[in-house]
């Protein structure tokens, strides 16, 4: 009994398929998707043992080559919506207590926090309005 390409096509895509598991390469998910479609080449339209190959290595290809550099541009890109600390950064608060080099507490986000001054020698008196530059465990650097 004789096995027909497009099931040695489809094994070949599921051991990709597992390596890619595995290993977390997603040029291994690529190839894989090259070899399911010389599997079709293989079962439905019946293609010679080298159009498969031309197909696999065509598809596999040109899949690496799009979709890579896309992937590559998204991992480069910063999250647009900033969450926890990162987003604190640049809002404005209200100082509730003097604000100096050496500590003071503010109202930033509905929340009062500790807070010192950027700069150590300005002071920051109850009821001002300062910006939130950096977030130093739970106190704020403000100016």
């Amino acid at each position: 009994m004789e096995i027909d390409a497009w099931v040695w096509w489809l094994v070949g895509a599921t051991g990709l398929g597992i390596a890619l598991v595995i290993t977390a390469m997603p040029e291994l998910g690529m190839l894989a998707l090259g070899a399911v479609a010389a599997s079709v080449v293989a079962g439905i339209f019946g293609g010679d043992a080298v159009f498969q190959v031309v197909v696999f290595a065509v598809v596999s290809t040109a899949l690496i080559a799009v979709v890579r550099p896309i992937a590559n541009r998204h991992r480069a890109q910063r999250p647009q919506l900033a969450t926890g600390v990162e987003a604190l950064k640049g809002r404005q608060a209200v100082v509730l207590e003097r604000v100096d080099g050496s500590g003071g507490r503010i109202k930033l986000a509905g929340e009062v926090w500790s807070a010192r001054s950027l700069d150590a020698g300005r002071t920051f008196e109850a009821g001002q309005e300062v910006d939130v530059v950096d977030i130093e465990g739970a106190t704020a650097i403000v100016m």
